[in-house]
């Protein structure tokens, strides 16, 4: 098959939670592709998955995940959307399934990226090519720089670059994407609760006096097309709710799901949301 034969094959987009899928399948139509959502249960949302069409599967059930992609003769795949890791006893693996947990052997004992780079293996060697989702969303990579009214302070910067150094390091651990700091003092780490629940923790922990950053960004060597960071209009609730002071992220590898909703939030919060 020659590329150009490739790029008019139906694009897979593997669906967790969240409007991403949704996005991606739309910017994929707009490039003249067919789209087949394969929308995992119980993450995926019905209002994102429903203008597509799509097949609601179960997570671990790797043959018909695989089925559903060649029926619909997908060729590029994207995983796109948060799911919670289950545990061995929620999995429940079809045949198909058990073979492909037997392949990821020691990666499935790995952090997210671990696991995620694993999958993304055996896509390959099923014969689909896996893309990014910033390769069709390319207008939602956060950039450098302020995006509102809002700039740090050089506080606010400089705890901007303890948590880049916190995050990296958490990064090379493969346990999370992001930290809050406030002045110099780590006030939480993200592990696999995600980054919601960590601005909450964050908020019960935040010392007396002004301050407070969340940080997001890639862990190093990250496979980014499978868990690229996320920013979205709730993130910048839950950080205005933590009395935080911004929101700083890597410019070019971070994916604002609302790109104009999250600037239109920050700045009527007060935030500043800044690439580095």
């Amino acid at each position: 098959m020659n590329a150009s034969d490739a790029s008019r094959r139906c694009v897979g987009i593997l669906a967790g939670g969240g409007p991403l899928p949704g996005q991606v399948a739309a910017a994929a139509a707009a490039q003249g592709r067919d789209v087949f959502i394969v929308a995992f249960q119980d993450f995926a949302e019905p209002a994102v998955v429903a203008p597509w069409s799509h097949a609601y599967v179960r997570l671990a059930a790797a043959g018909a995940i695989l089925s559903e992609l060649r029926k619909h003769d997908c060729g590029d795949i994207v995983l796109i959307g948060p799911v919670r890791r289950p545990s061995f006893r929620d999995l429940r693996p079809d045949a198909e399934g058990a073979r492909i947990l037997a392949r990821l052997g020691r990666a499935l004992f790995a952090g997210d990226d671990g696991l995620l780079g694993a999958l993304v293996r055996i896509l390959g060697e099923e014969g689909f090519t896996v893309r990014g989702a910033h390769e069709f969303l390319s207008q939602s990579l956060g950039r450098t720089g302020s995006l509102g009214r809002h700039e740090p302070d050089e506080m606010a910067r400089s705890d901007i670059e303890r948590g880049v150094e916190v995050v990296r390091e958490l990064g090379k651990l493969d346990i999370g994407q992001g930290c809050v700091v406030q002045n110099g003092v780590v006030l939480a780490v993200e592990a696999m609760e995600g980054t919601d629940a960590m601005l909450k923790r964050a908020g019960q922990c935040r010392q007396p006096g002004e301050g407070g950053v969340l940080i997001k960004l890639c862990k190093p060597g990250q496979e980014r097309r499978a868990d690229m960071p996320t920013i979205g209009p709730r993130t910048i609730e839950e950080a205005s709710q933590a009395r935080l002071v911004g929101v700083a992220f890597e410019a070019g590898a971070t994916l604002l799901t609302d790109p104009e909703a999250c600037i239109a939030a920050a700045d009527n919060a007060g935030l500043f949301l800044f690439g580095v």
